[in-house]
């Protein structure tokens, strides 16, 4: 039996038009491509197809290689395709993301401040937090890919 999921765009829109607030403030300054790679990978982490295949969309309309995109998941593996600060961006990501999991390390924040600006830092942590929180709306809201187009 599928129960049906509600919309909180529709039934909480105080609440859905504070997280567009918020993630709207999000990442500003940092690279537009590294910001959508984050969110997909944070995104793959979840299990949100939605913001998966909107985020991957956003970074191949922007310009981004799909040859990136291809190896995002095993992007340990294929560290000779991404820059240092990708590197480190995805390490937070993967930390702040499943901070279940040990907490965030020193090791990753570390790695991260070595490689942003503490502004920037800031805002990738709060790219982080926000995509995060989207893409628990998506995986509650059972959201499915195919329904964004980017502009």
């Amino acid at each position: 039996m599928t129960t049906r999921r509600v919309k909180l765009a529709n039934l909480a829109p105080e609440f859905y038009q504070a997280m567009i607030a918020l993630d709207a403030t999000a990442g500003v300054g940092l690279d537009p491509l590294l910001a959508h790679l984050v969110r997909a990978r944070a995104s793959q982490l979840n299990g949100c197809a939605y913001c998966t295949d909107m985020h991957t969309l956003d970074y191949l309309h922007e310009g981004g290689k799909q040859q990136k995109l291809n190896v995002l998941p095993v992007w340990r593996e294929s560290a000779n395709l991404f820059t240092a600060q990708e590197l480190a961006a995805f390490e937070l990501t993967e930390a702040v993301t499943l901070v279940h999991d040990g907490h965030v390390p020193d090791s990753a924040y570390d790695a991260a401040a070595a490689q942003f600006e503490e502004k920037d830092l800031a805002q990738l942590i709060a790219l982080i937090i926000t995509i995060n929180a989207w893409n628990r709306i998506g995986v509650t809201g059972k959201m499915a890919p195919g329904h964004y187009h980017p502009s």
